[in-house]
């Protein structure tokens, strides 16, 4: 698939994380993929003795260059929790975040490095991450610091559906209070480029409006007429492919049917609730933006199977597919 390699960090160790990489890199056309797992050797041993993933050898090692990329092996740069044993499946748990967090962090410096050229992450859990005493809205932001990335969004990526995010974590009166038409300039330039750097030679980009039928021409809110429509026009002027406001109601069927190539989201349900009732299993999360390709399961630590065999693996997989297609 591509002679560069890849950072699989584990997320939260008490989540399905840990086992849906080994389900991922266990069978399939992702075995012997040129992965690099970064995450606690022990608890990836526990997961093995539950007899609920593929058989496979966890090859410890130290750095990138010691990997042995073959069928049935999985490489392991090993990031310890404080105390393995004292780990317990499906609860929040302040080592468990502060893992995920130093997963992350040894993920970046390999990337930063050039050791490693893309980084797919298992996902974590945002009230163990603050619990350890990382306040981080989530990966995207965490990436960004430690990245030192000013400008960077939240994309969510199928193969028929294309949505990138203005705001994400924030509560939605926040929302409202900030918005502005310069981040939206920025968003919509971000779509452009991230679109040509995967493929599309000429993006096709709509953009959904803030309110109901994208205000009404300032019936319902004139958020589009003040911000939204003038952001656009701009981004017209440089060339770029840009349409709406849209309707937020509609734009993503429209999307998803061939018209357009990404939608840029306002905020964060706007964007996700349409992919994830489309998309939900196949979805991944990228962050544009970054000095590397970051790609993400869309999906959360689903603490209730965790550990129990019943974790699907699918939209992990493509993460790492796309990670390394990408790379």
């Amino acid at each position: 698939m591509t002679n560069k390699t890849i950072a699989i960090t584990m997320g939260d160790p008490a989540g399905i994380g840990p086992e849906i990489i080994l389900k991922a890199l266990g069978k399939g056309e992702l075995a012997g993929s040129r992965a690099v797992v970064i995450g606690c050797l022990a608890t990836l041993r526990r997961i093995q003795a539950l007899s609920i993933t593929p058989p496979v050898e966890l090859k410890a090692i130290k750095q990138v260059a010691e990997a042995v990329f073959a069928p049935g092996v999985v490489n392991v740069i090993d990031v310890p929790l404080a105390d393995p044993a004292a780990l317990k499946p499906g609860e929040v748990q302040p080592m468990a975040g502060d893992l995920a967090y130093r997963c992350i962090e040894r993920a970046c410096e390999l990337a930063m490095a050039n050791e490693v050229q893309a980084i797919a992450t298992a996902p974590l859990n945002k009230e163990a991450l603050h619990a350890a005493g990382h306040l981080y809205p989530g990966h995207t932001e965490l990436l960004a610091k430690l990245t030192n990335s000013r400008d960077y969004a939240m994309v969510l990526y199928t193969d028929r559906l294309k949505v990138i995010h203005v705001t994400t974590h924030i509560a939605l009166r926040k929302f409202l209070d900030t918005l502005n038409r310069q981040r939206v300039e920025t968003v919509i330039g971000m779509a452009d480029t991230f679109l040509r750097r995967v493929g599309y030679s000429a993006p096709r980009i709509a953009v959904a409006g803030v309110n109901p039928h994208a205000g009404e021409h300032g019936l319902f809110g004139d958020e589009e007429i003040k911000i939204v429509g003038p952001a656009i026009e701009e981004m017209k002027r440089q060339g770029i492919d840009a349409y709406g406001p849209c309707p937020p109601d509609t734009v993503y069927l429209q999307a998803y049917e061939g018209k357009y190539d990404m939608v840029v989201a306002m905020y964060h349900d706007q964007g996700h609730i349409p992919l994830k009732l489309l998309g939900f299993y196949d979805g991944v999360n990228i962050t544009a933006g970054l000095p590397f390709i970051r790609t993400s399961a869309d999906h959360g630590t689903a603490f209730d199977i965790a550990w129990t065999g019943q974790a699907k693996s699918e939209s992990m997989e493509i993460s790492i597919k796309l990670a390394l297609e990408l790379a």
